[in-house]
């Protein structure tokens, strides 16, 4: 198989991938095409149907696994396929694990590394709420390790949202051992709860897209509704750590302006915008670094528009 990170100017193709999404737009003439997003594990591909009259272009639907030919090339820095020839595959043309993205990481293993920071906590109602929807909550657990952690700007995999879970709690771990004034506990359940309403913001894959929860509310007010949930079942637990718990994540965006309803009042709350930020944009880097073959000798890549900047990897 030809996977989508493969695929280079001036490439003939003829190959089945999935369609993510297609649409119907009018060029400057007035003229009608076919606007497709064809994917695979390894990414994604903008396609044009120039000619919609062409025989050879049968009917398909947006998540249908599709049959194409066409010709690769590159329009704003990016590989685009102009699709001569396109249909609906059949059974045995293909295998669906070819289509969806996967961490790069082991799932299993993940999992009993956040399963190891839980029972390293100290505080009782801290631990209790985190084993209430990692362990205790058997169905939970399962969907929210292999969830995607966004759509399309970062961790967009089966795995990311564990991924990139265990990577902020584990950079939050690191930052309370810097600074002994830290909560540690609220600090890490903070850092794993935070995207907890990404399990209800998107939908599971193959259609990995927004829900009308998503749409409406927002992984940031999901997620606080799902912690006071659970905080509700536990018995006891402090009133004060409460607001402390549901300020982390309501605040972990770090500004009004990229979402969070409020900004960052204690210094956990703070440390985890950060870290949260931190392995979103170096994940977002990184993918962009490795789905785009450089310009030049030099090993630019090109501007990112996430980034807000032209990029180039690490010389040594």
């Amino acid at each position: 198989m030809k996977y989508i990170e493969t695929l280079r100017d001036g490439m003939h193709i003829k190959e089945v991938y999935l369609c993510k999404t297609k649409t119907i737009a009018v060029t400057k003439n007035g003229k009608e095409y076919g606007n497709v997003v064809l994917q695979d594990k390894t990414g994604q591909i903008e396609s044009k149907i120039w000619d919609l009259n062409n025989p050879g272009i049968g009917e398909f639907e947006p998540m249908d696994y599709v049959a194409v030919e066409g010709n690769v090339t590159v329009f704003n820095n990016a590989n685009q396929l102009n699709i001569n020839r396109v249909r609906r595959a059949s059974e045995g043309e293909y295998s669906p694990m070819d289509y969806f993205p996967v961490s790069s990481r082991n799932l299993g293993e993940m999992y009993q590394e956040l399963k190891k920071l839980i029972t390293s906590m100290q505080n009782q109602y801290l631990q209790k709420l985190c084993k209430a929807f990692f362990i205790d909550d058997v169905e939970f657990a399962k969907r929210f390790c292999r969830h995607s952690a966004a759509k399309s700007v970062h961790h967009g995999f089966i795995g990311g949202l564990l991924e990139h879970t265990l990577s902020v709690t584990q950079v939050c771990d690191l930052a309370a051992g810097h600074y002994p004034y830290l909560n540690r506990d609220l600090l890490i359940t903070g850092a794993m709860l935070h995207d907890i309403g990404k399990t209800k913001e998107l939908s599971a894959f193959p259609t990995n897209d927004y829900t009308d929860a998503g749409q409406l509310l927002g992984h940031i007010i999901i997620g606080a509704q799902m912690a006071e949930d659970k905080i509700r079942g536990i018995d006891g637990f402090p009133e004060k750590l409460h607001n402390e718990v549901i300020h982390l994540i309501l605040s972990h965006h770090g500004e009004l302006e990229y979402g969070s309803p409020k900004k960052p009042a204690l210094m956990e709350a703070m440390v985890l915008s950060f870290a949260d930020n931190m392995d979103a944009k170096l994940e977002t880097m990184y993918e962009a670094l490795n789905s785009k073959p450089p310009q030049n000798e030099d090993g630019w890549v090109g501007f990112n528009k996430l980034l807000d900047s032209n990029i180039r990897k690490t010389s040594i």
